[in-house]
């Protein structure tokens, strides 16, 4: 069940940054920006990997110890929520704020292995 929910997390926080570029940009840089920096974060998230994540399929292209790979997921939720901060859309940043927040508590087990890699 967590897995699903994180995996919601990553697919919400990647259209809350393609929201946040079209509605902060405008001209030919709005639609390049609301494709190229989900797909931008996207490709951060797959290849930054710890090498036999067992919440992964425990291949990766660059191999990160458990803290960068945290802190890398950590960053992109932090700009996500800000991205829905600054779009005025506070509520739905408060809900998802407080869903990742969950997923971390239920993950404490993946969190520790991360920390020990």
């Amino acid at each position: 069940m967590n897995l699903l929910l994180r995996f919601s997390l990553e697919v919400a926080a990647l259209i809350f940054i393609g929201v946040f570029a079209w509605t902060h940009f405008n001209g030919f840089l709005k639609y390049v920006l609301t494709l190229v920096l989900p797909i931008a974060v996207m490709i951060i998230w797959s290849v930054f990997a710890v090498p036999n994540d067992p919440s992964r399929s425990g291949q990766t292209v660059i191999a990160v110890n458990g803290v960068i790979r945290l802190f890398i997921e950590l960053l992109i939720f932090a700009i996500a929520v800000a991205a829905l901060y600054f779009s005025n859309l506070k509520t739905v940043c408060v809900i998802f704020f407080c869903l990742i927040l969950l997923h971390y508590i239920t993950s404490a087990g993946r969190i520790k292995w991360l920390l020990n890699q």
